[in-house]
């Protein structure tokens, strides 16, 4: 099936622009959306399950890139540091 959707100027140029930013074409990019909503739509006896990992990764697809570059490196091992200002732990 083929959808025809009409779009403003500007609705386009933000749709290539989060498309490229997520290093996907945008039918890509749309497809992506689309699965997201069909996938809501299902009963949750149909929904297949995820593990914890595979929801952090979903989630953190979405993190630009400059963000992830400024977190530390060191976050797990020292995640009570960053969470609760305590001191760092000899690791």
């Amino acid at each position: 099936m083929t959808i025809t959707l009409p779009l403003q100027p500007q609705e386009e140029a933000n749709l290539i622009a989060m498309a490229e930013a997520k290093g996907l074409t945008v039918n890509d990019l749309i497809r992506e959306a689309l699965e997201r909503i069909l996938t809501e739509r299902q009963p949750d006896a149909e929904k297949p399950l995820q593990t914890a990992a595979d929801i952090v990764l979903e989630r953190m697809r979405n993190v630009p890139t400059d963000a992830m570059a400024r977190m530390p490196r060191d976050g797990a091992s020292q995640h009570d540091h960053y969470i609760y200002g305590w001191p760092k732990r000899d690791v």
